[in-house]
């Protein structure tokens, strides 16, 4: 399988952008202003996409860009067919002639990038539509929508609803491809838990609207209340958010904040009740013990219950590094063994989904 290879002038954005890249291919990261890099970057045989992410402001590192794919294409007889991608960081008209005067195929905004940049590489790489890598792409769509949402919620921004659709969009049509099962596989080798936790959450949504007969607008609805439903937890503390290991009682209290700021979050802009209602009561139980509202019964709307069955299946299911992963057949017993508090109509057919994932 063909890599890419990743030049950046900042090798802490470089690895980040890396780790999406690789859930479509292999991603060689390449600092091209450390000349130890330089070295260590010898086998470029596997190379099937030269990406830019570096600031043009200094000629210097203009220069040391455009040594190092001279050297590329030096290293390699067929280099120059190699196609080159540079993320822009400077959108002037000075910044544009030097892409291409570096020879980019095509250029793209770096702060606007996300999703174009995962189908310009599908184009590029002419992945099979029907593939796992078009999976993978989607996934990193949905990812790059979802990293824009929670980058917003963090910084105090307005999250427009259409951010949201693009982002359901991917997942649906990612399901339309294949099963719940392989879109697990891609999400599960996400670092990030809270990313992790939405996509599963997200894919498990679209694949169980997918087995209740839902028509495309249902799906969709639920898929974008299960994409949103833990943006409170963008405004939690990373400390609390990515601890390892048991949370205390203060700690618990602060998580416990995030379906209420979530939906504070949201309301009054633009978003639907029932959208609201599965990012405010997606903690709720049927029995009453849930938070924040302690709702009941039928105060519960359908769309909430469908969720909440999803979240609960994603978080006994997701795979971390300090812990073993839990069975798909152990997660399912422990749902219904979890008597009066979820829909156990709604639970037995889960069931399909639950027994399909290995």
């Amino acid at each position: 399988m063909t890599s890419l290879l990743l030049l950046t002038d900042m090798p802490v954005r470089g690895e980040r952008l890396a780790k999406s890249l690789n859930l479509i291919r292999h991603t060689v990261v390449a600092d091209v202003l450390d000349p130890d890099t330089c070295e260590r970057t010898r086998d470029l045989d596997g190379i099937g996409v030269i990406i830019s992410d570096v600031s043009f402001s200094q000629s210097s590192t203009v220069a040391a860009l455009r040594s190092y794919i001279d050297r590329v294409r030096r290293t390699r007889a067929n280099a120059e067919k190699v196609p080159y991608l540079c993320l822009l960081h400077d959108d002037t008209s000075r910044g544009n002639a030097t892409a291409q005067a570096l020879g980019a195929m095509c250029v793209l905004r770096a702060d606007q990038a996300g999703y174009s940049l995962v189908n310009a590489l599908g184009s590029m790489l002419k992945s099979d539509p029907a593939g796992s890598a078009s999976i993978a792409a989607d996934v990193a769509s949905a990812d790059a929508a979802l990293t824009r949402i929670f980058e917003i919620g963090r910084s105090g921004g307005v999250i427009a609803p259409e951010l949201i659709e693009s982002g359901a969009e991917f997942i649906k049509t990612a399901l339309s491809k294949a099963d719940v099962q392989t879109w697990l596989e891609v999400v599960w080798r996400f670092d990030d838990i809270t990313h992790q936790h939405c996509l599963l959450v997200a894919g498990l949504a679209a694949g169980f609207a997918k087995e209740l007969g839902f028509n495309g607008a249902d799906c969709k609805r639920l898929t974008k209340a299960a994409l949103l439903h833990d943006i409170g937890k963008s405004r939690i503390p990373v400390a609390v958010l990515n601890k390892v290991g048991r949370l205390d009682e203060d700690e618990q209290r602060i998580i416990r904040t995030h379906p209420a700021v979530g939906y504070d979050m949201l309301v009054e802009h633009g978003y639907s009740a029932e959208l609201l209602a599965v990012v405010r009561s997606h903690h709720e139980y049927l029995d009453g013990t849930g938070y924040p509202d302690r709702l009941s019964g039928r105060d519960i709307p359908d769309l909430v219950r469908l969720a909440t069955i999803c979240d609960i299946y994603a978080a006994l299911i997701e795979r971390r590094p300090y812990k073993e992963p839990m069975g798909a057949g152990q997660a399912y017993t422990i749902l219904t063994n979890m008597q009066g508090k979820l829909d156990p109509v709604l639970l037995e057919a889960f069931r399909t989904i639950a027994v399909s994932i290995r």
